[in-house]
């Protein structure tokens, strides 16, 4: 009797303890932050916060770096000192990338502005700066032994995203020449990612070039290397984050410095001798990267950026599905509005974290 009524009636009741439905684990959620990291202090530095302070949320696999904002080894100086007061893992890797970008060159870039107006912010070709990559000078931070991976940024970028198909957020911060290389040596690595977010293609800032800022909306990310912008853009990411022009308003206040170094820490001190004013541009990038649930409001349209040798060399171009070109463009969701308060309370806390365990 047991066999045919007393286990089936056990069993019924063990059932009745187990939940109606197993949750299934989440996916991992892989960033790899590639990012033009000069310093000290600023957006590019600062990008790091929500990502190492928010480390229950997401796995950080790696830093690339490029040439932007600063040359290419003075970036990875920053960084690497950064990581040192910040008491980051060395098991997190540095890895060095692209030096100059794929086409583009301080002449060419002196050369273009003599028939197309003035480019702002030049980056590491500002001043009287020499075409090649010079030496890096002492920092004002202070020195750093943190060793750098001995790889190449877009060798590493193609590594992880096959060792972790469709779960790596690649977050692009600076000029997007690594990740042109990485998709041109590996015709399977936009494919493999889970997404790609970008600060870059401020398709709306014209005017506003006029009304606010000329430097906030020169879109220098995608202009100080426009092919690497268009072969990126033109490749098969399951998903693209375009974070533009909605950074501008989130500006660096005081306020929000007081607030991210409540905590005493190396961190905070660092951060308020190297405070810079300006569009939080890569920390929002990074958080929306951590968490896309920031988004509040968003455009989807098709996207490439403009490679005549014109005013317009090096901004993105939008269109609809009805009169696009066909030419390689793709879907981007651009971002027009986010939940400011949810972020810039996510990089306060974020911040105060790292002081905690700095």
């Amino acid at each position: 009797m047991f066999l045919k009524s007393g286990l089936p009636a056990l069993l019924l009741g063990l059932a009745s303890l187990l939940p109606l439905h197993a949750e299934a684990a989440p996916d991992p959620n892989y960033i790899i932050i590639d990012n033009d990291f000069a310093g000290p202090g600023g957006t590019n530095i600062q990008s790091v916060i929500p990502l190492l302070g928010q480390a229950d949320k997401a796995t950080l696999l790696g830093f690339t770096v490029v040439i932007g904002d600063g040359w290419e080894n003075e970036a990875v100086a920053h960084l690497s000192r950064f990581l040192d007061i910040a008491n980051a893992p060395s098991s997190i890797p540095v890895v060095p990338g692209a030096t100059q970008p794929l086409v583009n060159s301080r002449a060419r870039l002196l050369a273009w502005e003599k028939s197309n107006g003035k480019m702002p912010w030049k980056g590491a070709w500002r001043g009287d700066a020499p075409d090649l990559q010079p030496s890096v000078k002492p920092l004002k931070e202070g020195a750093t032994d943190r060793k750098t991976l001995p790889e190449t940024a877009a060798l590493f970028l193609i590594r992880q995203v096959h060792a972790h198909p469709h779960q790596v957020t690649v977050l692009a911060g600076g000029p997007l020449t690594n990740i042109a290389l990485a998709i041109k040596l590996d015709p399977d690595f936009a494919s493999l990612c889970r997404r790609l977010v970008f600060m870059g293609a401020i398709v709306d800032g014209n005017l506003a070039q006029v009304t606010d800022s000329a430097d906030y909306y020169t879109d220098f990310n995608l202009m100080f290397d426009p092919e690497a912008a268009s072969i990126a853009l033109d490749a098969p990411f399951p998903e693209v984050i375009s974070v533009g022009a909605v950074a501008n308003p989130i500006r660096m206040t005081a306020e929000i410095r007081d607030k991210a170094t409540q905590i005493h820490g190396p961190v905070s001190d660092y951060v308020r001798q190297y405070f810079h004013p300006q569009p939080m541009w890569d920390e929002l990038a990074a958080a929306i990267a951590v968490d896309p649930a920031l988004i509040t409001g968003s455009v989807t349209a098709y996207m490439d950026v403009d490679l005549t040798h014109g005013p317009n060399y090096g901004y993105a171009h939008v269109w609809p599905e009805s009169t696009r070109p066909h030419i390689g463009e793709r879907p981007v969701k651009i971002v027009t509005a986010v939940d400011t308060s949810r972020f810039i309370q996510t990089f306060v806390d974020a911040a105060n974290r790292m002081n905690t365990h700095g």
